[in-house]
């Protein structure tokens, strides 16, 4: 039961920022640059469909643009947008705040606390950038 209610709440944080908790996978993927479709599939644990959708939504709301890869014309990759940016080190900043956010899924949505644990640390590693 508190796993769902902090799961819940979590939920209720990604949407104030129209984001999924997909879309924040992604936008930990391109965070630190530039990414493949292909790769932010692969490191999520998603088809590559799966991760195209998230990509297309997240362009949608203007958190990540796709481009030409300047090493390979034929290719396209996924970066973030400033606005992107933003939102991922905010949403960071939300966790850290309240660490009992990500506490429940450890249970529900293994990928993604994985993912988000990661990444806090990250964060905590270069000052929050």
């Amino acid at each position: 039961m508190a796993a769902r209610l902090v799961e819940h709440a979590w939920e209720g944080v990604l949407r104030e920022y129209d984001i999924s908790s997909a879309g924040l996978v992604v936008l930990h993927v391109v965070s630190t640059g530039p990414a493949s479709q292909r790769d932010i599939a692969r490191v999520a644990r998603v088809t590559d469909q799966t991760a195209s959708r998230t990509v297309e939504r997240l362009e949608r709301v203007g958190y990540v643009v796709r481009e030409t890869d300047p090493g390979d014309e034929r290719r396209k990759v996924v970066t973030a947008t400033e606005a992107g940016r933003r939102v991922y080190l905010e949403l960071v900043e939300r966790e850290r705040s309240d660490p009992s956010l990500i506490a429940a899924l450890g249970e529900s949505e293994p990928v993604l606390r994985e993912l988000l644990l990661e990444l806090i640390g990250t964060q905590r590693g270069t000052g929050g950038r």
